[in-house]
Parts: structure tokens; C-alpha cells; sequence
């Protein structure tokens, strides 16, 4: 029933939840997980409208960590895995990911906001995921 399941990581322990129910999917169905970090050029971005390049970096390695997280979490369950560091703003980006890569399910945490959006009350990312995709979205609490 489900060949890859997408998991987005901001590397919050929030995700560990996500990942665990994500793991036993994977197991279950001899699933890939994918494991997906976005850099949010939102928040590398000036106010004069250029990237910050050094923010870019310092993201982009949190990134890297994050995604390694999942993966050593997935391989010590044997679980394949994936991963990817993208840039873009996070649901659209998890979104066309899902699209783009034959995502059967995404499986993430309603509680890894960033202190961004709470500012802005827009809502959070899983929120707009799971209104905006194509595939089931499981909201793992």
C-alpha cells in the first residue's frame, strides 16, 4: 500500500514522534522513507530582499544534521531511506516534494512551528500541508 512515505524534519524532538510511526509504516510496507529538510529562504532573507549567505549555510548544515538523524534512526530499523536539503518556503516545497516523488503518505508533527510563523499567526506548516496535498497527511501528535 505504501512504497515511500515523506517525512519533513526542522530537527525538533517533535519529529522523533513522527518518525517512529513512520518507521513501523515503512516496516510494515517495505517502504522508503524520505527524509526532507527545507531550507526557509524566508528567514535567511534581508529585509532589503537579498539571502543572507552565512543564514543559508547555518541552515543548510542544520539541515544535513537533521535528515541525518532520520536516516540513522531509519537504518538502525532497516529502513530504507533518503534524504534531502531543499530551500523554498517549507509546505510548498513538502508539498510539490510529495508530488514530484511518488509520496504515497506524509507522516510529520503538528509541534515543530517556528518562532516565525507563531509571530505571524499564519497558521503552522503542517496545518497547510495537509490542506494542500495531494497524498494523506498523518498528523502524528
Amino acid at each position: 500500500m505504501y512504497d515511500d512515505l515523506l517525512v519533513p524534519t526542522d530537527g525538533s524532538e517533535a519529529v522523533n514522534r513522527a518518525l517512529d510511526h513512520a518507521i513501523r509504516l515503512a516496516t510494515d510496507h517495505d517502504a522508503t522513507i524520505h527524509a526532507l529538510y527545507v531550507v526557509d529562504r524566508r528567514i535567511a532573507t534581508a529585509s532589503s530582499g537579498e539571502l543572507h549567505d552565512e543564514v543559508v549555510a547555518d541552515l543548510e548544515s542544520q539541515g544535513e544534521d537533521a535528515v541525518a538523524a532520520v536516516a540513522d534512526r531509519a537504518a538502525e530499523a532497516g529502513v530504507d531511506v533518503e534524504t534531502h536539503v531543499i530551500e523554498g518556503t517549507p509546505d510548498t516545497e513538502i508539498v510539490d516534494y510529495a508530488d514530484e516523488h511518488g509520496i504515497d503518505v506524509i507522516v510529520m508533527s503538528p509541534e515543530g512551528k517556528s518562532p516565525r510563523e507563531r509571530i505571524r499567526s499564519l497558521g503552522s506548516v503542517s496545518d497547510r500541508v495537509a490542506d494542500d496535498a495531494s497524498v494523506p497527511v498523518f498528523l502524528i501528535k
